[in-house]
C-alpha cells in the first residue's frame, strides 16, 4: 500500500517532516492564511487525489486552530483523498468528561463527535483518559493511544542517577508506575486537593527520598501547571531540587516560568506540543504506527 501524504496544519512542519524523514510518508505543504477579518485562506498546492492523508495536528489551544483542520479534512476529501486521517500528538478537550453540575456541557463528546464526523482515523499520544477506559467510548472511528512511558524511561535512565519517581496526585500513578517498572526505580504518589481551577493542595505525608537520590516529578500533561508546581515547591520546601516532566507541556499562563521558580532542577517534555523544554522525540513513535498501517 502506497504511504499516505504527511500534511501539517500550521505550526507542525517540524514533526511532519521528521515523520517524513522516519519512512513514514510523503511530504506534502498546505497553503493557509487569514484573512484581515481573520476568516481562513487554505489551499492544496497539489490535490491528493486517490492517496490517503494524514493531517499532522497538535491540539492545545484548540479553539484556534480546530475549525481550519475541519476544512483542510474535508477539502482533501472533496479533491479525491482516499482516506483522511489525524495524528494529533496532543489530544485537547479531554478533561470535561462527565457533567458535575447542572447544565454543563460534556464538551469530551461533542469533540469526539465532531473529530469522528470527518476524519478516518485518530492517532494521539497519552490523552487524558480518567473516566473513560479508552478513546473508544466517545469517538467512533479507529482510534489509538499510542504510550510515551518507554520514552521517558529511556530519558530518565540516560539523564538521572539514581531517580527516585513521585506522582503528584493519583491520575498520575498509571504513568508514573509504568515508567518506574521500565527504568528500575521506586516511585512513590502524592495526595493532591483540587481547591478550583487555578488551586491546588498538595500532601506528602510519609514521604521518604532515599539520600542521594534524584527525585522526578511526573505528569501526563501540564497545563495550569498549579499541580505541577505545588509538588516541586513541596520537595523543594524538603530541601530537594526535583526534575520536573511530563509527556505534554500546554504551559498555561506562564506555568513553565512558575514551575522552576517554585524550585525545579529541570523542566523535560516530550515533543507532543513544540516548547523549549522539548527533550523527548515522539516523531519515532508516531513513525512506526504510520508504517504499520501503511
Amino acid at each position: 500500500m502506497t504511504a499516505p501524504l504527511i500534511i501539517p496544519m500550521p505550526g507542525n512542519e517540524t514533526l511532519a517532516r521528521n515523520l517524513c524523514a522516519l519512512g513514514a510518508g510523503e511530504f506534502r505543504e498546505l497553503d493557509t492564511r487569514a484573512f484581515p477579518d481573520r476568516e481562513t485562506y487554505l489551499r492544496f498546492p497539489q490535490a491528493p487525489s486517490g492517496r490517503s492523508v494524514a493531517l499532522i495536528a497538535t491540539l492545545a489551544d484548540p479553539n484556534e486552530k480546530f475549525l481550519p483542520l475541519l476544512f483542510a479534512a474535508r477539502t482533501a476529501r472533496e479533491l479525491g483523498a482516499r482516506r483522511v486521517g489525524l495524528v494529533a500528538p496532543y489530544l485537547g478537550y479531554m478533561r470535561q468528561d462527565a457533567r458535575f453540575h447542572p447544565g454543563e456541557a460534556v464538551t469530551s463528546r461533542h469533540f469526539a463527535s465532531l473529530i469522528s464526523a470527518d476524519f478516518d482515523w485518530l492517532f494521539t499520544i497519552d490523552p487524558h483518559l480518567h473516566r473513560y477506559r479508552a478513546l473508544e467510548e466517545i469517538y467512533t472511528i479507529p482510534a489509538r493511544a499510542l504510550h510515551a512511558a518507554p520514552l521517558l524511561a529511556a530519558w530518565i535512565g540516560a539523564h538521572a542517577a539514581k531517580p527516585f519517581l513521585i506522582g503528584p496526585d493519583v491520575e498520575s500513578e498509571q504513568w508514573v508506575s509504568q515508567i518506574a517498572k521500565a527504568c528500575g526505580a521506586d516511585y512513590r504518589v502524592l495526595r493532591k486537593a483540587r481547591l478550583g481551577d487555578r488551586a491546588v493542595r498538595i500532601a506528602a505525608e510519609d514521604l521518604h527520598i532515599p539520600e542521594g537520590a534524584q527525585p522526578v516529578v511526573i505528569d501526563d500533561v501540564i497545563s495550569s501547571g498549579h499541580t505541577m508546581e505545588e509538588a516541586v515547591r513541596l520537595l523543594a520546601i524538603r530541601g530537594q531540587k526535583p526534575l520536573a516532566l511530563a509527556v505534554h507541556g500546554v504551559f498555561a499562563e506562564n506555568a513553565d516560568a512558575r514551575i522552576m521558580a517554585a524550585g525545579a532542577a529541570g523542566l523535560v517534555t516530550a515533543n507532543t506540543i513544540a516548547h523549549s523544554s522539548n527533550r523527548i522525540d515522539v516523531a519515532p513513535l508516531l513513525a512506526a504506527e504510520l508504517a504499520a498501517m501503511a
